[in-house]
């Protein structure tokens, strides 16, 4: 089933197999240079399904965090995007833009304006470490409308959606982390008011796209603060968590993981996606190590070809819908269609010399 044809929404895709969103800081002055079109539509070409882009800084004073990292807000990177698109669809590719606020990890002098200081919910970047701005509830609303602008900008460039980022300690997880958000008012407290604010994006963008218009949300346990960190501690609570941001227009949950393999609850044997898929009923994408013969730990570190038998299981056994793939797409573009014709002898490994080349 991995490597039949999917619909996601009204998108047909040529198989289950997504690349995984992955910041390669490649596109200075927020622009997408040609090398990073040819390294999407390169994927495109050799089977990946769905392509979900790296993070997208959203157009706020305060959302950038790391240098050359793609935006939306100048006439050349919507036309290096509608290249990028174009490319992918050309190849028969569809592609996600994923939307993304760094929140706490912004640093003082950063651009696009450096007297902007890093936003979170309550001023900390991760459990007593109080050094950003906590943001005010017009901080809030200008947020949530940026969010809401770039997604339509997404849609007239031509992307088939977009995909929110709240995971992995940044500006929408450090709303839903109760060891960063201490706010007393409508967006802390309880898990469900935590999620208010991813919540309220989601909401902003679906009234600001057509229906048609692919609309997802990225969440994790782990942050970068804290690998062992937890929103929730049972199925109870992540069903908490998660209903009012399904409730207010998603299309498909991203439930990322370190190690796909591994059980989340103590319920059963089986992984985040698993429950998010049997929470929400909605098309659920695992991510986590995939193709890969050890976890993320450090992006330098090594790791040997591993095969896919428990995802292809999985997804035969309906536990969730669509896999990501990341670092093994990045050692080898041409992964998906090695993997598919059986050649995994062929398929290179991730090595400390992946990040330094760019193909």
């Amino acid at each position: 089933m991995i490597f039949e044809k999917y619909t996601l929404k009204k998108t047909q895709l040529r198989n289950r197999i997504v690349m995984a969103p992955m910041t390669r800081n490649m596109s200075p002055g927020g622009v997408p240079t040609q090398d990073v079109i040819d390294y999407y539509e390169r994927r495109a070409r050799a089977n990946v399904g769905l392509i979900i882009t790296e993070g997208i800084e959203i157009s706020h004073d305060a959302s950038s965090a790391y240098p050359n990292v793609p935006r939306l807000d100048s006439d050349a990177s919507i036309d290096a995007w509608k290249a990028l698109v174009n490319g992918i669809k050309i190849n028969d590719g569809a592609v996600i833009g994923q939307l993304w606020h760094c929140g706490g990890f912004r640093k003082p002098g950063m651009g696009p304006n450096p007297k902007v200081p890093g936003h979170t919910a309550s001023g900390l970047t991760r459990p007593g470490k109080n050094v950003a701005h906590a943001m005010s509830i017009n901080d809030i609303n200008e947020t949530i409308d940026a969010y809401a602008e770039d997604a339509r900008i997404c849609e007239k460039i031509g992307f088939d959606g977009i995909e929110i980022h709240g995971a992995h300690g940044y500006l929408i997880d450090n709303f839903l982390w109760e060891g960063t958000n201490q706010r007393e008012d409508a967006y802390g407290g309880s898990i469900e008011k935590r999620a208010k604010f991813a919540s309220e994006i989601i909401k902003a963008v679906r009234a600001k796209v057509s229906k048609d218009f692919i609309v997802g949300f990225r969440f994790s346990q782990w942050k970068q603060q804290d690998y062992t960190a937890r929103l929730a501690q049972d199925v109870q609570e992540l069903t908490s968590m998660l209903k009012e941001p399904i409730d207010s227009g998603l299309d498909y949950l991203h439930a990322s993981t370190r190690r796909y393999w591994e059980s989340e609850f103590k319920e059963n044997n089986n992984n985040l996606a698993y429950w998010t898929q049997k929470i929400s009923k909605l098309p659920t994408i695992s991510v986590g190590s995939v193709g890969l013969d050890s976890d993320f730990t450090d992006m330098t570190a090594p790791a040997e070809v591993s095969g896919i038998e428990k995802v292809i299981e999985d997804i035969s056994s309906s536990k969730y819908d669509l896999v990501a793939v990341g670092r093994a797409l990045l050692a080898d573009h041409e992964w998906a269609l090695k993997m598919e014709e059986g050649r995994l002898s062929e398929i290179k490994p991730y090595t400390s010399n992946t990040l330094k080349e760019f193909y």
